[in-house]
């Protein structure tokens, strides 16, 4: 499996010179997508109100910082850190031996590749499971097929900075892909039952 997340992330991964870094690396960030937020909790207003957006918030909060802490059971860091005492992560790829002398980060990452620096641990990959999660909701929770398209080439994109930047394997995309789906389905159907119950009290 490691061969073929390795072979994968070589053929995914290249130098896009210094215009395609900046790019990448404010997708990977967080206040490019401030908007994509503001536009969700709007849409979430029109369609089901003020109560409905409030209920919403919490649940897109929680499903969030969930995907995050479930993130550092893997990575041995944050309140469930300690969870898995005995799990060996594997390094990132800008940390690992095989990958060694090959350019797959940009300028600014290069110096971390060549210092001691912490958190160089990747299992699966924050970025995607709270992307993920926010998406499963958002898209059952606003239900128009332009919005839906909207997310998922936004969860593309972010996804495939982290490769870009040489921050995660493929496959840990994958599994955090695959938490985010699960903590934001979880999510919706509370967001629905919560919704319901609303509108049959009121």
């Amino acid at each position: 499996m490691y061969t073929f997340d390795h072979d994968l992330f070589s053929a995914l991964n290249f130098d896009g010179g210094t215009a395609m870094d900046r790019v990448m690396l404010t997708v990977s960030g967080t206040a490019m997508w401030l908007p994509l937020y503001a536009l969700i909790l709007w849409l979430v207003w029109r369609h089901s109100g003020w109560r409905g957006m409030l209920i919403f918030t919490a649940l897109m909060l929680a499903a969030i910082g969930l995907a995050d802490m479930v993130s550092g059971i893997f990575k041995s860091n944050g309140v469930l850190g300690g969870l898995l005492l005995d799990f060996e992560p594997r390094p990132r790829p800008m940390f690992t031996p095989s990958l060694e002398g090959l350019e797959i980060t940009p300028d600014s990452l290069r110096v971390m590749r060549r210092e001691a620096v912490p958190r160089h641990w990747a299992v699966h990959v924050p970025h995607a499971a709270t992307i993920v999660a926010l998406a499963v909701l958002a898209c059952g929770a606003i239900r128009r097929r332009w919005f839906t398209g909207l997310m998922v080439v936004c969860s593309v994109v972010i996804c495939y900075s982290r490769i870009y930047l040489g921050k995660h394997f493929p496959m840990d995309l994958v599994w955090g892909t695959l938490v985010g789906a699960a903590l934001g389905y979880a999510a919706l159907r509370a967001y629905r039952r919560l919704i319901r119950r609303n509108s049959a009290a009121g």
